[in-house]
């Protein structure tokens, strides 16, 4: 009877203590970031001054629309890997944003409020070249879309076809630019390089050539490189070969006409690929007379085009970026100076005098552990006074995206590499100062039992230390209200839970930078970026050393291997902190077919990496004697697995040791056909 009796108190204990997870809370994250990816396009809503909406269509082909004050997502559509979803270009007229999708393959427009699909029409298949708007008297109607063989116009209200009309000569001329100036005319534009340019002029109305000729243009060889069309139809290329301008007038000449930049005043830098950027604010009126120039690095050019001469409105040197941005009928030129090593300055000057406008002077402060800056988005708006005031974006090379308003503050920060996660570890976090008393605290049997006891009380005193303290901080943030107690997680005060549940994220992305994020909140706790990492790296995080192993510091490896040439380095770094370690990694002349984490470990705890270079010759990190030693002993129990995705095969290699202090993977142990998949 008493067996019954306490079998039942037993089964209604653990019934009361048992739990269950409700059914609205399947599928429920603890915390949840949503990312879009570099950045390929970025267009502002300017239907109204008070627009928070920045349209962004990215590399990994997403499509989304963010709260420029916030930095949040309005909302996102990611659309099929690989080239079928790529986004060839984005326009945006009024409400309607306008996309070419998988080189040529779809034609979108979208609903921006909401992020509908208003409608999609499928193209003929073909190699895209550009896209534009079509306007006639002041209104925007059509969409011309050119292909490497034909060119067709589309109404933007339902995307049907107007129109679609074979280029002639696309075996031999290169098509790549489309231009309307609101005439009632379309402009396509081809080059056979070296040799000339080719115009063909459209009728819009009907798609009926008007007018078709060739202009001698032996220095160029692509349009989109180095021309651009400004004011009435005047395009405009630079040759660098030459040192030269060429200006043509679409609709009258029929020949080029050079402008040496020597007669200006100015010189190309050694080696620099000159670059022209102009601006169209409404695609109905012709493009804006003024250009920029670019002629190196850190130089860039305010030029316009008056009665064919070209005149330099202002020279901006040093200038790393420059942008035009329209707000009503004013345009305005942004550049971004270098201040000095840690920061930039933004200012605005009017597009058609250079002259630089008051009070709109904007700091950048560029982030140690970031890239430099790559590309400047530009929101002008008119102030009260009807003065041009600005917000910008600034895309760094880590792909962060930056949005700043005057007189600097940055409003929200976004890191778009974490889209493009491509490894990860989860290292344990270290013991507090409490914890670690803790685990100490009955000392040691050689100390002695009166060593031991004053140890332990010790121990329990500083453990009814932190309690109180504990309970004061509770007992203090209850009287504060609620906005103003703080419970941020930083590196200071993070920890190790009681359960060892909560961890450091260490994550690896694709641009080269690496990031610290704590698992419970998924707050970035450290970032830092790696400079001239190949665009086709591949990457191993190892942790060669945890936090198990106090005072030495956690340690993490990391190998980057450049795809093409095989060739690697390794960054050595604390995964708690994100610093970069003090110890030097050997140095790797030659390619790395192979890498292998062993179980042995040096005299400091750190986990021995072993890498195989094409001669099969292995290093060791670290290289110490010790570890010299042990491998040794154990080289013939360690093997190497080398697959050969070009011929198929499975090699096995033994590990070999040649002198005391060189190793070689050596010994063919079987060869074999392997299925690469």
């Amino acid at each position: 009877m008493a067996r019954l009796i306490l079998l039942c108190f037993k089964l209604i204990l653990l019934y009361s203590i048992a739990e269950a997870v409700f059914e609205d809370q399947v599928g429920k994250f603890d915390w949840r970031q949503e990312y879009v990816g570099k950045v390929r396009f970025a267009l502002f809503d300017m239907q109204a001054q008070s627009s928070k909406k920045v349209l962004l269509a990215t590399e990994q082909n997403v499509f989304a629309s963010l709260n420029s004050r916030t930095g949040d997502l309005y909302w996102r559509h990611v659309d099929k890997t690989g080239p079928d979803g790529n986004i060839d270009t984005l326009l945006l007229h009024g409400q309607d944003a306008v996309q070419v999708v998988g080189n040529g393959r779809l034609l979108r427009s979208w609903e921006i409020n909401i992020g509908g699909l208003n409608w999609e029409m499928v193209l003929d298949s073909g190699s895209f070249q550009a896209a534009c708007f079509v306007g006639l008297q002041d209104s925007v109607k059509y969409v011309a879309v050119m292909k490497k063989t034909a060119i067709s116009i589309h109404y933007l209200y339902n995307g049907h076809q107007k129109w679609l009309e074979n280029l002639p000569e696309s075996d031999t001329v290169q098509y790549q630019a489309v231009y309307s100036g609101g005439n009632g005319e379309v402009y396509t534009l081809g080059v056979v390089p070296h040799s000339h340019i080719a115009i063909v002029v459209y009728s819009l109305e009907d798609g009926e050539i008007t007018k078709q000729i060739s202009v001698e243009a032996p220095w160029l060889s692509d349009i989109q490189a180095g021309c651009a069309v400004v004011g009435q139809g005047i395009l405009i290329c630079v040759d660098p070969a030459t040192v030269s301008l060429y200006t043509l007038d679409l609709q009258e000449e029929s020949q080029m006409t050079q402008i040496p930049l020597q007669s200006l005043g100015l010189e190309v830098s050694p080696g620099f690929q000159p670059a022209l950027v102009s601006t169209q604010p409404n695609p109905a009126r012709p493009p804006l007379s003024e250009f920029f120039l670019q002629l190196g690095p850190d130089h860039h050019l305010l030029l316009q085009l008056s009665s064919g001469q070209i005149v330099t409105l202002r020279d901006f040197k040093p200038a790393l970026l420059a942008s035009f941005a329209t707000t009503g009928d004013k345009t305005v030129a942004a550049v971004m100076s270098p201040k000095n090593k840690t920061a930039c300055t933004l200012n605005l000057f009017s597009a058609d005098s250079g002259r630089r406008l008051l009070d709109t002077t904007l700091i950048f402060n560029m982030d140690p552990n970031g890239g430099k800056p790559e590309k400047l988005y530009v929101q002008a708006f008119l102030k009260k006074d009807d003065s041009v005031g600005y917000r910008v974006i600034v895309q760094t090379e880590d792909h962060t995206l930056t949005f700043i308003q005057q007189p600097g503050r940055v409003v929200w920060t976004r890191e778009e590499a974490l889209s493009d996660v491509v490894t990860m570890e989860m290292v344990d976090l270290p013991l507090t100062g409490t914890q670690a008393e803790l685990e100490g605290e009955f000392g040691k049997k050689a100390d002695g039992l009166l060593s031991m006891v004053l140890k332990r009380l010790s121990s329990q005193l500083i453990l009814l230390q932190a309690w109180m303290s504990h309970l004061w901080k509770l007992f203090y943030d209850a009287r504060q209200p609620r906005s103003t107690v703080k419970n941020e997680v930083t590196i200071e005060n993070l920890s190790r839970d009681e359960f060892n549940l909560q961890k450091m994220m260490v994550m690896v992305t694709a641009s080269g930078k690496l990031f610290g994020i704590d698992s419970k909140t998924g707050t970035i706790l450290w970032r830092h970026y790696l400079d001239n990492i190949p665009s086709n790296a591949a990457f191993m995080l190892m942790v060669q050393r945890t936090t198990a192993h106090f005072p030495h510091p956690p340690q993490c490896t990391l190998l980057i291997k450049d795809k093409d040439t095989g060739l690697a380095t390794l960054h050595v770094f604390n995964p708690i902190f994100g610093k970069k370690s003090h110890i030097t990694p050997p140095a790797l002349p030659q390619p790395i077919l192979q890498s292998l984490m062993l179980p042995l470990i040096d005299q400091d705890y750190a986990k021995v990496l072993l890498l195989v270079d094409d001669q099969y010759k292995v290093s060791a990190f670290p290289s110490t004697k010790n570890v010299l030693q042990q491998l040794q002993e154990m080289a013939s129990s360690i093997f190497f697995y080398l697959i050969d995705s070009n011929q198929g095969t499975l090699s096995g290699y033994r590990l070999r040791t040649a002198t005391t202090t060189t190793l070689f993977a050596t010994g063919i142990v079987f060869i074999c056909d392997a299925a690469v998949i």
